[in-house]
């Protein structure tokens, strides 16, 4: 699965709400306007896209973040993604 294709359907299933305080996934144009407050990475994960997603929502959501944007997202074995956080 590509970068884009993986960020697509990551933005789909940001649709779906896993708690009251989880950070919020932003596509770019929701972002634009937004201070980052850093950036966020995880690795090793093993399963779906959802999976990735759910990671880089908790660790933005223990950094304070109410928002967070994939940067950088691969899959060799393993999933890596890094997130841009916004407060």
């Amino acid at each position: 699965m590509n970068f884009k294709t993986t960020l697509a359907l990551t933005t789909v299933l940001s649709a779906l709400t896993f708690g009251a305080f989880s950070a919020e996934l932003l596509n770019n144009d929701q972002a634009q306007n937004l201070q980052s407050i850093g950036t966020v990475s995880v690795s090793g994960i093993t399963g779906s896209p959802m999976d990735v997603r759910q990671a880089l929502e908790a660790k933005a959501s223990e950094k304070g973040a109410s928002a967070y944007r994939v940067i950088e997202n691969s899959q060799r074995g393993n999933w890596h993604a890094t997130a841009e956080l916004y407060k």
